[in-house]
């Protein structure tokens, strides 16, 4: 018997827990923000965990598939798989109204969020919730932030690994006892916001012979430098107080907004992005304040400021322009010359300070995909 097959419930059930959600799990031709879904699956469950259908397709990702060796679809098996475009529409319809669920749903969502805007559509995904802040509210005794772990934890068996149908099911079978586990003591789920992508560059992928390295972190957009802030570090910032240019903000933990985005947009005000927390960071910003990720606790132990990702975006939007830097004073005056002097037939103004430059389809109908 699987947890999901315990009917168990809270006394209880809170009132401010959603509907419903979508259990989601994507494989993907890398983890950078050019790659492309080549698998997706949903498991649809009702408000209390319970199984209503799931559903699973193959994704022609329109490139080479990646690391074959993690989820297994060659180019062949990928070749006569749907387009994104043509499998958006029954993706959204099982994402509509509910809150979408995964491990690391940063990574799911984003994955997702990219592939509708590239088919220039919006996936109706309003809110998401993370398995591993989850198992961290819960305070779960796991020995790392695996699937693999959470699933052995609650007792579930893990087929294949890494196939999108079957991870899909090993979360959704966790989810339903962690779910009721925060319903019995209470616990808030750590919900975040979805917001869709709108700044999406569509720019092609550089042709592969082969699989190239594209399994790591790079940007989805043109690659390019950030130039080096322009204004002075004005220090720490005081809480219900405006940013000011020059400040170094850091940041940690899943954002609602696609993080890069999210920096670009502090960039364009004037802020500096610090990869790391210092003595110099005037503000870190996290929606999981509690966490014991490097940047939160150095940023306890040098009692930087820390506020959350939505508090950040309102004091984006008045940010407090940098001083101007006074004209340098001349280092030493000149001495009158003992004997008179010709004056000049005209003044030569003073250079101006320099200013900074600123597959065919392999879906399962949710008749026949029933997990009673």
């Amino acid at each position: 018997m699987t947890m999901l097959d315990d009917h168990t419930t809270a006394a209880t059930w809170p009132t401010a827990y959603p509907d419903g959600y979508a259990v989601v799990d994507v494989e993907t031709t890398g983890l950078a923000r050019d790659d492309r879904i080549v698998s997706a699956a949903v498991y649809r469950l009702d408000a209390r965990g319970n199984v209503e259908d799931h559903w699973y397709t193959l994704v022609n990702p329109e490139r080479d598939p990646g690391p074959v060796w993690i989820h297994g679809l060659t180019t062949d098996v990928l070749e006569s798989a749907p387009l994104f475009p043509e499998i958006a529409g029954e993706l959204a319809e099982r994402l509509d109204g509910r809150v979408l669920v995964a491990h690391n749903a940063i990574f799911d969502w984003s994955m997702i969020a990219r592939e509708y805007a590239r088919a220039e559509r919006t996936a109706p995904t309003r809110q998401r919730l993370c398995t591993i802040a989850l198992s961290k509210e819960l305070a779960l005794p796991l020995p790392n932030h695996k699937l693999e772990s959470l699933a052995a934890h609650f007792g579930v068996v893990q087929q294949r690994a890494h196939h999108a149908l079957d991870d899909a099911r090993v979360l959704a079978e966790a989810f339903r006892p962690s779910l009721h586990a925060a319903a019995r003591d209470g616990v808030r789920l750590p919900l975040l916001e979805c917001r869709p992508l709108t700044e999406w560059s569509d720019t092609p992928a550089l042709p592969r012979v082969g699989y190239q390295s594209s399994y790591r972190q790079t940007s989805w957009r043109p690659s390019r430098k950030r130039p080096p802030c322009p204004y002075p570090n004005p220090g720490r910032y005081v809480p219900g107080e405006r940013l000011v240019q020059g400040m170094r903000v850091a940041f940690s933990g899943d954002t609602s907004v696609d993080r890069e985005l999210l920096e670009d947009r502090a960039v364009e005000a004037g802020l500096h992005i610090a990869t790391s927390v210092s003595r110099l960071t005037s503000l870190l910003v996290t929606n999981d304040p509690g966490s014991s990720t490097s940047k939160t606790v150095k940023a306890t132990s040098y009692g930087t400021p820390v506020i959350d990702e939505a508090a950040f975006t309102q004091l984006l939007r008045d940010v407090v322009p940098a001083p101007s830097s006074p004209v340098p004073a001349p280092a030493a005056s000149v001495p009158a010359p003992s004997s008179p002097v010709p004056a000049p037939a005209a003044s030569v103004p003073a250079p101006s300070s320099p200013l900074p430059s600123l597959p065919s389809s392999t879906s399962v109908p949710a008749s026949t995909a029933s997990d009673g």
